[in-house]
């Protein structure tokens, strides 16, 4: 297959299995989002979602997060791990929207890679999920499967951004983002794949991935297992 018919598959197989992608992390506007996302970073979402409610319910918008200290911040932020940077972040990007945004979080990519903390994946995710502007965030995930489904050459994450915006229409880009997590999540981790569950990988693979994991289970016989 090139990788146009790749990621044609691709695309048809996630809208099988994903109608419905539900954003991870729980949040109600742009600014909850943008803390949320922050403090994702080498978090789960699982542990965000723990997190959030209550720090969010002293405060959910920069002028009330501003009132707590960046101490306060930290120790209710301390199971996310990185709070002693995380909480300087989202207290001094709170100051920042204030000054200089009247406290809204804008729908403006430039600017939201200006905020402390906040890097071009962050931004992509604010951008794609709290505004509907296409964007597309790479994560470990849509990293390693595009790299493992040969859709990119797995270089770093901004040659695998140039290959899936070059790849996937701009229209699909805010949902098949999130398809694509969450089939890393369920059907494709990092360890203990199974190509008799992962159909995507075992259909398009690379060469080298299918055929490392079936000298490790020699029993298998993919041919018998349907797409």
């Amino acid at each position: 297959m090139t990788r146009k018919e790749k990621a044609k598959f691709v695309i048809d197989k996630l809208e099988e299995i994903y109608q419905v992608v539900p954003i991870a992390l729980d949040h109600v506007d742009s600014y909850t989002l943008l803390v949320a996302v922050l403090l994702s970073a080498q978090c789960t979402d699982k542990r965000v979602n723990l997190v959030t409610p209550n720090l969010f319910s002293r405060a959910d918008n920069p002028y009330d997060m501003i009132k707590l200290s960046v101490d306060e911040i930290r120790e209710i932020i301390r199971p996310c791990g990185l709070s002693p940077a995380k909480s300087k972040a989202i207290h001094r990007l709170s100051e920042k929207l204030i000054d200089e945004q009247n406290g809204v979080v804008p729908a403006d990519m430039e600017y939201l890679e200006t905020l402390p903390g906040v890097g071009h994946k962050t931004a992509s995710v604010v951008m794609s999920q709290a505004f509907g502007i296409p964007a597309f965030p790479v994560d470990t995930h849509i990293h390693r499967l595009m790299t493992r489904w040969g859709l990119t050459n797995g270089k770093n994450v901004v040659k695998t951004e140039e290959d899936a915006k070059r790849l996937f229409p701009k229209s699909l880009w805010n949902k098949i983002h999130l398809q694509i997590i969450y089939y890393g999540r369920e059907y494709s981790p990092a360890r203990g794949m199974d190509l008799r569950k992962d159909v995507i990988t075992r259909t398009i693979g690379r060469k080298s991935v299918i055929e490392d994991w079936l000298r490790k289970n020699p029993t298998v016989d993919l041919s018998e297992l349907k797409d």
